[in-house]
C-alpha cells in the first residue's frame, strides 16, 4: 500500500472497483507522484539497478530471472525503468512499459542522465501491445500487479506474450499485510482488517473520487490466477528483513520486518 498516515492522511476505505476505475485513479496518482517518488526512493533503487523490494533484494544477488544475455525481456509497470536499464547492461533486449505518463517522463529523464537508453512504451498491463509468444522473460518489481483490479487478466496477458519456456517473475505486497495498518512501527503489528476482504484499498478525495487504488489478493488467489493462466509456479520468495537495513519505506521497516513478511515474489514460467 502507499505510505499513508492513518490519523492524518488521505481518506481511505475498502471498496469494490472495476478495471476502468482502478486504471483512471492509479494513472492520475502516478502521473502526479512520479517525481516525488523518485526524489524519496531513487537513491535506494539506483538509476541502473534491479531492486525487487524495500527489503533491498536485488536481482544481481538472487538471479530469479536466470541468464538474460541475448534474451528479450519485457518489464511490466517499469516506473523509472531502473530495472530495464540494469537488464540492458546484462545483455538483454528490453522493452519497458508503464501506464503512467509521469512515470515514463521520469524514465526518459533517467535514460538521458545515465546514458543507458531503453525503449519505453505506454501501455495498460492487461492489454500489452506485444506479439504473442515474442518475449523470453517478463518481470515486474512492484509495478502494475498491485494496481490492477483484474490481476487474473494480467497473468493471462503475460502468459500470452511469453514464449514456451519463458519466465514471468513479479514482486508485490505480501497478502498478509492486508490485515495490518499501513505503518512500519509497532502500530503496524496489530491485526485490524480481514485477510479475506477482497475489496480494494482505496484512497479518495473529499468528493469521494478514487485517487489511489490497490487491489488485494490472498496467497491462494495469486496461485490460482497463475495456474489459471496456464503458468507453472516455480517458487514464492518472502524476503526476510536484512540485518543492518534500517530504512523505512511506507509500511516496510526493520521493526515490523522482523516479525512478518511485507513482500512476496512469485517465480513462474510458461510450460514448453
Amino acid at each position: 500500500m502507499s505510505a499513508v498516515n492513518i490519523s492524518t492522511g488521505p481518506a481511505y476505505g475498502y471498496t469494490d472497483i472495476d478495471s476502468d476505475g482502478a486504471r483512471a485513479a492509479n494513472r492520475h496518482y502516478w502521473d502526479n507522484e512520479a517525481a516525488a517518488y523518485y526524489a524519496e526512493h531513487g537513491d535506494f533503487l539506483g538509476d541502473v539497478d534491479f531492486c525487487w523490494s524495500p527489503e533491498g533484494l536485488r536481482e544481481s544477488d538472487v538471479h530469479l530471472l536466470g541468464d538474460v544475455t541475448g534474451r528479450t525481456v519485457l518489464e511490466v509497470g517499469c516506473g523509472g525503468a531502473q530495472c530495464s536499464r540494469w537488464l540492458a547492461g546484462q545483455g538483454a533486449t528490453v522493452i519497458a512499459t508503464d501506464l503512467s505518463t509521469g512515470q515514463l517522463a521520469q524514465a526518459r529523464a533517467l535514460n538521458e542522465r545515465t546514458g543507458v537508453p531503453v525503449p519505453l512504451v505506454q501501455a495498460d498491463a492487461i492489454t500489452l501491445p506485444v506479439r504473442s509468444e515474442s518475449i523470453d522473460i517478463a518481470c515486474s518489481a512492484f509495478g502494475a500487479v498491485p494496481f490492477v483490479a483484474d490481476s487474473a487478466a494480467l497473468m493471462s496477458e503475460v502468459a500470452r506474450v511469453l514464449r514456451p519456456g519463458g519466465r514471468w517473475v513479479f514482486s508485490t505486497t505480501h497478502p498478509f499485510v492486508w490485515c495490518l495498518p499501513d505503518a512500519p512501527d509497532a502500530n503496524g503489528l496489530v491485526v485490524f482488517h480481514s485477510y479475506f476482504d477482497r475489496r480494494a484499498y482505496t484512497e479518495h478525495s473529499d468528493g469521494g473520487k478514487p485517487v489511489y487504488v490497490e487491489a488485494h489478493r490472498t496467497m491462494g488467489d495469486r496461485i490460482r490466477e497463475i495456474v489459471a493462466a496456464g503458468l507453472l509456479l516455480i517458487d514464492v520468495i518472502e524476503p526476510e528483513w536484512p540485518e543492518g537495513h534500517d530504512r523505512e519505506w511506507g509500511q516496510w521497516g526493520p521493526l515490523r520486518g522482523r516479525f512478518v513478511p511485507s513482500t512476496s515474489i512469485f517465480v513462474t514460467a510458461r510450460p514448453h
